[in-house]
């Protein structure tokens, strides 16, 4: 019987219920702050060593003695699982190199030398001990690096012709003028070898056009940054689009392609902000290519269809993000550097971001291992780099996938290390691709390594003031990192195919002109 004034049991039962309710909200809402919390931190952290810490990516041991060490393994073994060794597939250990030999280099051997001789007076030529005529006995030589920049004017004189006879007798007197070699741009007061400067300048060594302009200007040659703009676009559409346009056919055929991009901003865009980010799509022939090709296409987004335009129905090896048609292949170095992030949040190092770092450097070793290896009788490089890492690199790689698989449910999802974890093992699939295939690569690190030129000339330039600026910068960037690519001294490129191309028709073979060749050209 209920007293009155008390609860009835149900009334307890479902005070308890609501109660226990709350305490679970409560509890799975402290959870996710204490995550949030996590990843915040984590956050800081990143944010604090870009700021202020080297952004070198290379793994460096953080521990300081053994006893950290201990107390390290002891967390990783309670919290995060035990440490795995790497399976031992026979690689054998690649010791260091030795370190360079400090001390100044000896200038080039190509360079001319021009002497400079200093001799005594010939009252200083008496011994000083008994003073007769001293003896030449030879000579010190040292030699220093001398530099002069110049700039100079061209008259171009055209001599005049006409007939006397005409003059005398005729109605019409004609007069033949000698004609002179086009022009890269006519009526410009630039030749081949001034825009070829001014397109090193911008493009290879980072100086925006203002700065270019006010270096004309101490020079004492007074040229607007308008002229400067001018130059740049006039030679990307008139002559230096028909070397891009070769070379883009030469890439579609290769066999490998490396795919990536990043932003760009474009103030003067149709239907566009001036804040609207843009970008700058890359690609590149493999690193075995004969031909070393690097393009860059300007694009307001980063959707598949811009890729699939460029590349049109490109049927071979792409290492990029899936495109329809292409073999899409994964970037490890993506994977590691996730792992790396994981690792500079933790305070004390070590852990699982430790432990998955083994796993990527003996991979990377097996690779670099790996190329270096002699084909076996009848078997091609490619065959041999497969073989090589079928033996080596697939058994790391079925360790790790155990490894991550095995500490994916024991680790935050919304922290660095859970981030780390959940992308390799969704990308599992792209990013061991390479193994099946020697031409493929393990990573995207050399075309990453072309666009960061690109992104240093960002910094100082920050932005195209219209799509015509931005296309004509991809052009010429595409030649400059193609030349880098080649192996080719760019100034002396350019004053070559500028000076060339405006004395050839519009369907004319150009092959001859292409970086690659011209690297050929210049040996024979």
């Amino acid at each position: 019987m209920t007293r009155s004034g008390e609860p009835s049991i149900a009334e307890l039962m479902a005070q308890l219920a609501a109660n226990a309710a709350e305490i679970a909200a409560l509890k799975a809402e402290k959870e996710a702050l204490s995550a949030r919390v996590v990843k915040l931190e984590e956050e800081l952290e990143l944010a604090r060593l870009h700021r202020f810490a080297p952004k070198s990516e290379k793994h460096v041991d953080r521990l300081f003695d053994e006893a950290e060490q201990v107390a390290n393994e002891d967390e990783a073994s309670g919290e995060d699982g035990e440490v795995v060794d790497v399976p031992e597939t026979g690689f054998a250990t690649i010791e260091k190199p030795e370190g360079k030999k400090r001390g100044r280099k000896p200038l080039p051997e190509h360079l001319p030398r021009e002497r400079v001789e200093y001799d005594l007076a010939d009252d200083q030529k008496a011994c000083p001990c008994c003073r007769h005529q001293m003896h030449r006995m030879g000579e010190a030589v040292t030699e220093q690096l001398h530099i002069e920049v110049r700039a100079k004017v061209l008259q171009n004189v055209r001599f005049k012709y006409a007939c006397r006879h005409c003059d005398r007798t005729g109605i019409n007197t004609p007069v033949v003028l000698a004609p002179m070699p086009a022009q890269p741009l006519p009526g410009s007061i630039a030749t081949a070898s001034t825009l070829a400067f001014a397109l090193v300048h911008k493009y290879v060594d980072g100086t925006p056009l203002y700065r270019l302009a006010q270096a004309f200007e101490r020079a004492g040659v007074p040229v607007s940054r308008g002229a400067l703009g001018h130059w740049v676009i006039g030679s990307s559409e008139r002559h230096l689009s028909r070397i891009y346009d070769a070379l883009k056919l030469r890439l579609r055929s290769q066999p490998l392609i490396h795919g990536d991009e990043t932003t760009v901003q474009v103030l003067k865009e149709k239907d566009r902000e001036a804040t609207s980010t843009s970008f700058m799509w890359a690609y590149r022939s493999g690193e075995d290519s004969g031909e070393p090709i690097v393009l860059l296409d300007y694009q307001p987004g980063r959707g598949q269809i811009y890729p699939q335009a460029f590349l049109g129905d490109y049927r071979g090896i792409l290492m990029s993000d899936g495109l329809a048609g292409a073999t899409h292949i994964g970037c490890m170095a993506h994977s590691r550097r996730r792992f790396i992030d994981a690792l500079k949040t933790r305070k004390k190092g070590g852990g699982p971001p430790e432990q998955a770092l083994k796993f990527f450097e003996q991979l990377y070793r097996i690779e670099s291992q790996a190329k270096n290896e002699k084909p076996e009788v009848g078997e091609t490089q490619a065959d041999c780099i497969r073989r090589f890492r079928q033996q080596h690199s697939v058994p790391i790689l079925i360790a790790l996938k155990a490894w991550l698989e095995d500490i994916a449910p024991k680790v935050l999802p919304d922290s660095k290390i859970g981030d780390a974890v959940s992308y390799t093992l969704n990308q599992w699939e792209y990013l061991t691709r390479y193994t099946e295939d020697g031409r493929m690569s393990i990573d995207n690190n050399l075309l990453e390594r072309d666009i960061r030129i690109f992104a240093t000339g960002r910094k100082s330039w920050l932005f195209s003031d219209t799509v015509d600026g931005a296309r004509a910068s991809a052009v010429v960037y595409s030649i400059m990192l193609t030349c880098r690519a080649c192996g080719v001294e760019p100034l002396a490129y350019l004053r070559h195919v500028l000076s060339e191309l405006p004395q050839r028709a519009t369907d004319t073979d150009i092959t001859d002109l292409l970086p690659f060749n011209f690297t050929k050209a210049a040996a024979a």
